[in-house]
């Protein structure tokens, strides 16, 4: 099979796209031919030599992806062969044919397109996890979303809204924050500004009841923001390290701080359907709009920004 590999960190130069073993099967996997590959940040950093990666190169990246069931473990008794599928957390997604363990494998409806399959179930996984598990989101929550313009921000904006409660947003630019309000933020507010003291001001100094804190450094500013008994969420950390935070501050501030790890949610085969099944039925339902993906060939491996990379 063609895949697209590494054999050393840098920029997306190291990339080649040659023949590659295709994987053997396991009893317990099922194999996939590729027809949509999302790519993340995570991906890059790989690439980049910033995370950890095990065995020896050529290495394959890619997380997120979706296809066709070509072939079937032997104990594999719950999928069929020609079944469209989806998974977010299965490695070695960057090639034609991947092989992935059945309880990891999310069946996909007509409904959903491959590409929008690959380009939403991380980012949309994660949205769902953070308003269902690390702070429930309430009807008329007051909620403050870090890089509201972003792939997780988008998505966070739509389902606090689903949810009965107000999203403010933060970004870095104006034309960022068109973005952030064309998904439903009320309020946006720039990095730049004094973001604080504005909150401060739009609600009349209480606060907002949560913060969904995915830049790391801006944290202290985050619990600035959040009302006496609310809530900080940390799931990420783009702008940099986040301060150590002393658990007497919480105990002082009488505020939460908690965090949350999609693999840690993604427990068992029936979390992975009945998370991705909500999901796709608010997709269906036109109450989740997605941007369509940029597409590129699996082939070509100068982009570095795209949402979702084309398997065929």
């Amino acid at each position: 099979m063609r895949a697209l590999t590494f054999r050393s960190f840098g920029d997306s130069s190291v990339l080649t796209y040659q023949e590659h073993p295709t994987p053997e099967l396991q009893s317990n996997e099922v194999l996939i031919q590729m027809k949509a590959i999302g790519l993340n940040f995570a991906d890059i950093y790989r690439r980049k030599g910033n995370y950890h990666l095990e065995g020896t190169p050529p290495y394959l990246l890619g997380y997120e992806g979706s296809g066709i069931i070509v072939r079937l473990g032997d104990t594999v008794t719950d999928l069929h062969v020609g079944q469209r599928v989806a998974f977010a957390d299965v490695a070695n997604a960057n090639a034609e044919f991947v092989a992935a363990p059945s309880d990891k494998v999310i069946p996909l409806p007509d409904s959903i397109s491959y590409e929008t399959a690959a380009s939403v179930l991380l980012q949309g996984l994660t949205a769902h996890y953070l308003t269902r598990d690390s702070y429930e989101i309430r009807p008329r929550d007051l909620v403050l979303v870090h890089a509201a313009a972003g792939g997780v921000g988008q998505l966070l904006t739509q389902i606090v809204r689903l949810r009965g409660a107000i999203p403010i947003g933060l970004t870095s630019s104006p034309e960022k924050a068109a973005i952030a309000k064309q998904n439903g933020c009320e309020h946006v507010f720039l990095y730049s500004d004094d973001w604080v003291d504005q909150l401060h001001t739009l609600t009349n100094q209480r606060g907002v009841d949560v913060v969904y804190e995915s830049v790391g450094s801006t944290l202290l500013k985050s619990f600035q923001a959040t009302k006496v008994h609310g809530t900080v969420v940390f799931y990420g950390m783009a702008g940099g390290d986040p301060v150590a935070i002393d658990p007497r501050f919480l105990m002082d501030t009488s505020k939460t701080l908690t965090g949350g790890d999609l693999w840690n949610v993604l427990t068992t085969r029936e979390e992975r359907i009945r998370r991705a099944g909500e999901l796709f039925s608010w997709i269906q339902s036109d109450q989740l709009r997605l941007a369509p993906p940029t597409l590129s060939k699996l082939g070509d491996s100068s982009p570095t920004s795209k949402r979702s990379e084309s398997g065929r």
